[in-house]
């Protein structure tokens, strides 16, 4: 794709209670990749839009929520690069649609809807030929954009920082990204993925098995914490929101609570509890998704971001 954002920042976190406990934490700003196309969706889409080209694909078909940042990247990035696209959206037509959906209709996506049986079948490939048949040739995107090609568009991610560092934390939901951060760091350092669903056994032989497909090795640097879901996906406690706005406040920041409030408000709990060592530098990734913000509008409301 001819859009290729420059590297991103490294922003360091100046939180006292941090720097006492002798720790560097700092912010890898992949909010900041592009305005609609964020972080660790245009990276995991890059490679996917390359292959949709070079088969002569028109149209891109892919699947989420009715506040999915895959979706909303998705119409945009088919907006951008000429592809058609159609969103299989979770659920059952509502009255009222979410600024997500709207805006992607608005970037020209198709919306379809699927309910939560089908939905739950989406990736059998029974389900995917049936789509094939009813809405003519397209290439597939996975839910969350999570498949090989993913990953090396995370892979530049990890190739963009040049400074030392201990570890590298994401927040983790589908696993793409933190597949791809594993598979860059080749066995080097550590990582950790933070995962936002509550009762996700899956994710971790998830990871395992695309990193084994990607590179053909297996790396025993990371682990995948599930301490830090504050209820489950989309789900949200007084604690999160109040560490959101306090973050927003201190380091001039905007997170979200879905995903990027988790992973900062764990490395915060995690830090704080004494499980880094002195000395140690952490690298958290900001994955974007700050479009999801307009699903909680009753704690950040518009303008206030």
């Amino acid at each position: 794709m001819s859009h290729l954002p420059a590297p991103t920042p490294l922003q360091l976190i100046r939180e006292p209670s941090i720097a006492e406990r002798g720790v560097e934490l700092w912010l890898k700003r992949d909010d900041l990749t592009h305005p609609e196309i964020q972080g660790n969706k245009w990276r995991k889409l890059r490679y996917n839009l390359v292959e949709a080209r070079e088969e002569g694909h028109d149209t891109l078909l892919t699947f989420g929520g009715v506040y999915s940042n895959h979706i909303a990247a998705t119409a945009a990035a088919g907006r951008q690069f000429g592809f058609k696209t159609i969103g299989i959206i979770r659920g059952e037509p509502t009255d009222t649609a979410t600024e997500t959906l709207l805006t992607a209709a608005r970037h020209g996506m198709r919306i379809l809807w699927m309910d939560r049986a089908q939905y739950r079948m989406k990736d059998d490939p029974d389900s995917i030929e049936s789509l094939r048949v009813q809405l003519g040739r397209h290439y597939y995107i996975p839910e969350g954009g999570t498949n090989l090609l993913a990953l090396p568009g995370v892979i530049e991610m990890v190739n963009e920082i040049k400074e030392d560092y201990d570890y590298i934390c994401t927040a983790s939901g589908t696993g793409g990204t933190l597949a791809g951060i594993v598979a860059g760091l080749y066995g080097r350092r550590k990582a950790i993925g933070f995962s936002v669903l509550k009762g996700q056994d899956t994710l971790t032989p998830t990871v395992a098995q695309l990193v084994s497909d990607y590179t053909e090795q297996q790396f025993d640097n990371w682990h995948i914490t599930s301490d830090y879901h504050h209820g489950g996906y989309a789900r949200v406690t007084p604690a999160l929101i109040d560490f959101i706005r306090q973050f927003k406040r201190d380091q001039l920041v905007q997170l979200e609570p879905v995903y990027t409030g988790k992973l900062l408000y764990g490395l915060y709990d995690m830090i704080g509890k004494g499980d880094f060592p002195r000395g140690t530098k952490i690298i958290a990734v900001h994955t974007g998704g700050l479009q999801g913000l307009a699903g909680y509008r009753e704690y950040f409301p518009a303008g206030s971001i």
